[in-house]
C-alpha cells in the first residue's frame, strides 16, 4: 500500500517516484528539443544523486542551492537533491552576488548545484557543476559511485526553501515541509484532472513557488511538463496550440502583454482545459479576453502567500461571462479558501470583519521563516493575540498566519483581494484603496498596464501618481475621466505613459522599482 492510499504523507520525491514506477514509458519531461521519459529522468536523476553524494564527501547534504535555468540538468538535478532526502533552494543567477549570499548562508547550504551558465561566486559553498560532459557521462552509466539508496524525508521536514521579498529588503527564507506539499497535491492533482495525456506548462522560474505547482503537478500525475522556450511567454496563443498545452498557470499580466500585441484571437488556443491565473488580481477584461482565446478552457482564478504552500483559496468562473461577479476594484473574486484550511478576516483591531487582513491556518501553513526576527509579528494564537517569538519560533497548529493582504467578503461568502495592507494609504484624511483607483484607469480605451502609487513630497504630503501602457492618452482626458468616477483626492496627480512596467524576478510588477522611478527627479 502506498502513501498516497494509505493516507500517510508522501515526500515530494515520491510523487515523481510513483510515476515514474506506473508510467515509465511516457514522456515526463520535453525542454529545449530534448524528451525524457519518466523512467530516463529517473535513471539521470539517480546517477545525478551518486555524484552529489560523492561531492558531499559521502555524507547527504541537507540543504543544496540549485541555479534556475530551465534545461535537462536543472530538473533531474532537483530529483535528485530531492531523493537524497534534502531541500532545493532555488537561486536565480540573475540574482546580485550580495543577496545570493545572503541566500546561502541564511538558508545554511551544503552544496551549490550551477549549470552551464555563468553564475555569481558564493562564499564558502562547494560547487558542483552540471556540464554537458557530466550529463553524458552519466547517461552512459559511467557514475562516479554507485546509485545511492532512496533516502525518505520525514513530513515535517522542508521540501524546499523559497526567498521572498522583505519589507525590509532582506529577502525572508520559507521552508516548505513535506506534509505540506503533500496535502496541495492531493488536492490540486485531482481538482485539475492532472493524469497522463495532460500537458502542463512550465511557465514559471524554480525560484517562484508556482513552478512547484507546475512540475509536481505534472510529474506527480503522470501528465508531461512542457518547458516554453525563452521569450515565449508573451505568446502564449503561438506555445500552446503548436505544443497542445492543456493546463496552464501564470501570473494575470501575461494576459494584458499578449491581448496588446494581438496575440490572443478568438479561439487560438483550442487545447487548453484548464487555465489557472494568481500572483496578481485578475480582472474582468483579463479573464474575458483569454476566455475569448481559450473558449474550451475552464478559468479560475486562483490565491495563496508562499507562506500557505503555493495555493490557499480558489474561484472558478462561471460559464456565462454575464454571470461573473462585478466587483467595486474591477478585479475578480479569488473565491474560497480550500476545505482543508482555516481561515478568518479580521479588522485592525483583530474583531471577525467583512473587510479587513486574511488570516490562514492547516497543513499547508510553513513553521516559521528561518530567520526568527522574519516571525515576529506574524503568528496570532487560537484566540487571536499576538505570538511570542522570541528566541526559536514554536509551531503550533493552531496559530495563523497573517498574510498582509486585504480582502472584502462578499454576502455569498466569497473573498476579494483589495492590495496590500500596506497599499492602503490616507489623502487628505481619506482612506484610499490604490486597487480602485487603478480599476478605474484600466477601464479607459486603449490603456494596457495599470499602477498607481503613493508618494510623499517634500512636505510630508502624500500625492498619488498613475502610470500605464498602451495607448498614450492626455493626461487631462484622463484626469477629467477619473474625476467623473471618483472623488477629487482619490485622482492622480500625473499619468505617465510608459512602454512597459518594472517587473520583478517573478514576472510581477515591482513597485518598489516603479516608485523610486516616480520619485526620481524629472527632467
Amino acid at each position: 500500500m502506498t502513501g498516497q492510499e494509505s493516507g500517510a504523507p508522501r515526500d515530494l520525491y515520491d510523487w515523481f517516484a510513483a510515476s515514474a514506477r506506473e508510467h515509465g514509458g511516457l514522456v515526463a519531461l520535453e525542454v529545449g528539443g530534448e524528451r525524457l521519459t519518466y523512467r530516463e529522468l529517473d535513471g539521470l536523476a539517480v546517477a545525478l544523486a551518486g555524484e552529489i553524494l560523492t561531492a558531499c564527501g559521502g555524507r547527504a547534504p541537507r540543504r543544496v542551492g540549485l541555479t534556475t535555468t530551465p534545461g535537462t540538468s536543472t530538473y533531474a538535478a532537483c530529483l535528485a537533491v530531492l531523493r537524497l532526502g534534502s531541500a532545493v533552494v532555488p537561486l536565480n543567477s540573475s540574482f546580485p552576488a550580495a543577496r545570493l549570499t545572503h541566500i546561502a548562508r541564511t538558508s545554511g547550504l551544503d552544496l551549490r548545484l550551477v549549470d552551464h551558465a555563468p553564475a555569481p561566486e558564493v562564499p564558502d559553498v562547494p560547487v558542483l557543476r552540471l556540464s554537458a560532459d557530466l550529463l553524458a557521462r552519466l547517461r552512459q552509466g559511467e557514475a562516479v559511485g554507485e546509485a545511492p539508496p532512496r533516502a525518505e524525508a520525514p513530513a515535517g521536514d522542508a521540501a524546499y526553501v523559497l526567498f521572498t521579498s522583505g519589507s525590509t529588503g532582506t529577502p525572508k527564507g520559507v521552508p516548505v515541509a513535506h506534509r505540506s506539499i503533500d496535502a496541495f497535491l492531493r488536492y490540486v492533482v485531482d481538482r485539475y484532472a492532472l493524469g497522463p495525456g495532460c500537458r502542463m506548462a512550465q511557465n514559471s522560474g524554480l525560484a517562484f513557488d508556482a513552478s512547484v505547482l507546475e512540475m509536481f503537478g505534472a510529474w506527480g500525475s503522470g501528465a508531461t511538463l512542457v518547458v516554453p522556450r525563452r521569450g515565449e511567454l508573451p505568446k502564449p496563443a503561438r506555445f500552446v496550440a503548436r505544443e497542445g498545452i492543456t493546463h496552464w498557470f501564470s501570473v494575470p499580466s501575461v494576459i494584458t502583454m499578449a491581448d496588446l500585441t494581438g496575440g490572443l484571437g478568438p479561439g487560438s488556443m483550442p487545447s487548453l482545459r484548464w487555465s489557472l491565473f494568481g500572483g496578481e488580481q485578475l480582472t474582468v477584461q483579463q479573464a474575458g479576453a483569454w476566455r475569448t482565446a481559450a473558449p474550451q478552457s475552464v478559468v479560475e482564478n486562483v490565491y495563496g502567500p508562499t507562506e500557505l504552500t503555493i495555493l490557499s483559496t480558489q474561484y472558478r468562473l462561471p460559464e456565462r461571462v454575464e454571470d461573473w461577479p462585478r466587483t467595486a476594484n474591477g478585479t475578480l473574486p479569488i473565491g474560497r479558501v480550500y476545505p482543508h484550511l482555516d481561515h478568518r478576516v479580521v479588522d485592525d483591531q483583530g474583531r471577525p470583519s467583512d473587510l479587513g487582513e486574511l488570516l490562514l491556518r492547516g497543513v499547508q501553513r510553513f513553521a516559521g521563516y528561518l530567520d526568527e526576527d522574519d516571525n515576529r509579528g506574524r503568528f496570532l494564537d487560537a484566540s487571536g493575540r499576538p505570538v511570542k517569538t522570541t528566541g526559536r519560533y514554536a509551531p503550533d497548529e493552531e496559530h495563523w498566519y497573517r498574510t498582509g493582504d486585504l480582502v472584502r467578503v462578499l454576502d455569498d461568502g466569497l473573498l476579494v483581494h483589495l492590495g496590500r495592507l500596506d497599499q492602503q494609504v490616507k489623502i487628505m484624511g481619506q482612506r484610499v484603496e490604490i486597487g480602485e483607483v487603478e480599476a478605474v484607469l484600466r477601464e479607459q480605451g486603449g490603456i494596457g498596464q495599470v499602477a498607481v502609487v503613493a508618494l510623499r513630497d517634500g512636505n510630508g504630503q502624500t500625492r498619488l501618481e498613475a502610470v500605464y501602457t498602451g495607448i498614450t492618452r492626455p493626461a487631462a482626458q484622463l484626469r477629467k475621466a477619473l474625476s467623473e468616477r471618483l472623488p477629487r483626492y482619490m485622482v492622480p496627480l500625473r499619468f505617465t505613459h510608459r512602454a512597459e512596467l518594472p517587473m520583478n524576478s517573478n514576472g510581477k510588477l515591482d513597485r518598489l522599482v516603479l516608485a523610486q522611478q516616480l520619485a526620481a527627479p524629472q527632467d
